[in-house]
């Protein structure tokens, strides 16, 4: 039968790929594996034994209604309204089945074969994925030595085709959390064009400051141009219940749904009650993981700049560390691969995120703890020591 030559010219998962280096990862050192952004830490208690319960009622196997259950729509708008200090209708929110699935939506509704959407580099590859398998084109947008986009660079390389602008901040791969100015500069410039800002505020939770990210949902007209985005899986250790959301205007979101009617109809049940039981009881319990993630990335930047492995720390944040190493002469795969192969690290290659990425890597602390942190940078240590 014939593929879809758009969908064929799409790479496989990095995850996939870095799945082949872990079945060949060095069996002599236990592997110290900072690859993938998918916690293993375990939900709150108090989460798993609402689901066990919950699970017994045979609404839980039903659908909901397409836009997500009103009671988590409503709580959504809640904590919108509380983190970004202005109202939030719950109208103006869907839930989705992950964030990915928020992002594929969105695009979807948005784009055409041929289109074009801006995207800052290094990007978050299932994005680049994406766009590329619905025939779109992802236009790069290189960063500044701070790995922060440049809204000047981006304007100018807006184009007729051009529908969208793409941010994610904290950012996946580099942690590098974008200033509320800069993301002003971002929505002015696509509301001036008329264009979508999209925001990917996934790892919104792990940032220092606790004041809001941006002002963007004080602007009267933000809906007209911004579509915001979130995942429960990182801040509430639950990626397997697949919940996610949208905000953006009900225009727009009414589109959306008519894609996700042919995809997943609508998100699971039981994962809309595990969220909703999130948002209902567990401020305390996020707060916590929060400041565990927050510390153990901060420590884990500190601790490879202070050792001198001639792997640089270019910037932190989020889930991740990401690094320049040291060999000019060979690319980041062939790196990535001798660090699982030869000493036990298992990361991501920055080649996997776009181009002229090929001196850095990619390290996610969502599932080592501080002894396996040493230990990681003694091996680089080392290797650095044998030249």
């Amino acid at each position: 039968m014939r593929i879809r030559e758009a969908v064929h010219r799409v790479i496989d998962s990095p995850i996939t790929q870095v799945g082949r280096w872990k079945s060949n990862a060095a069996r002599d050192l236990p592997l110290i594996d900072v690859s993938q952004a998918a916690p293993t830490y375990p939900p709150a208690q108090e989460l798993r034994d609402h689901i066990a319960a919950v699970a017994q009622s045979p609404v839980t196997a039903t659908y909901t209604d397409q836009q997500g259950n009103l009671p988590l729509r409503e709580g959504l708008a809640r904590a919108l309204t509380a983190d970004y200090d202005t109202p939030v209708a719950a109208s103006q929110v869907a839930v989705t089945a992950g964030c990915n699935q928020a992002f594929c939506l969105a695009m979807m509704a948005l784009t055409e074969p041929g289109d074009e959407v801006i995207v800052p580099v290094p990007s978050y590859f299932n994005h680049d994925m994406w766009l590329r398998s619905q025939d779109v084109a992802p236009v790069d947008l290189k960063p500044d030595a701070g790995m922060l986009p440049d809204p000047a660079a981006a304007e100018a390389a807006v184009t007729p085709a051009t529908r969208a602008i793409v941010l994610v901040t904290p950012n996946n791969p580099t942690g590098a959390v974008y200033p509320p100015a800069l993301i002003d500069s971002f929505f002015e410039l696509a509301r001036d064009r008329g264009l979508a800002l999209v925001i990917d505020e996934t790892y919104r939770e792990f940032r220092e400051r606790s004041d809001p990210p941006h002002h963007l949902f004080t602007r009267p007209d933000w809906s007209d141009t911004l579509i915001h985005l979130y995942s429960f899986s990182k801040a509430y250790c639950m990626a397997g219940y697949r919940i996610g959301c949208m905000a953006a205007s009900p225009a727009l979101l009414r589109e959306t749904l008519k894609i996700a009617d042919c995809v997943a109809l609508c998100p699971s049940h039981i994962g809309q009650l595990a969220a909703q039981f999130c948002l209902d009881h567990l401020d305390d319990w996020k707060r916590k993981y929060r400041r565990t993630v927050r510390d153990r990335v901060a420590y884990a930047a500190r601790r490879m700049r202070d050792a001198k492995t001639g792997f640089d720390v270019v910037s932190s944040g989020g889930y991740f560390v990401y690094l320049r190493h040291p060999f000019t002469d060979h690319s980041s795969v062939d790196v990535g691969r001798s660090l699982a192969e030869d000493h036990g690290i298992l990361c991501l290659a920055g080649s996997m995120f776009g181009p002229c990425q090929d001196r850095y890597l990619r390290l996610a602390f969502a599932n080592v703890d501080l002894p396996a942190i040493d230990e990681l940078v003694e091996r680089l240590k080392r290797l650095a020591a044998a030249g």
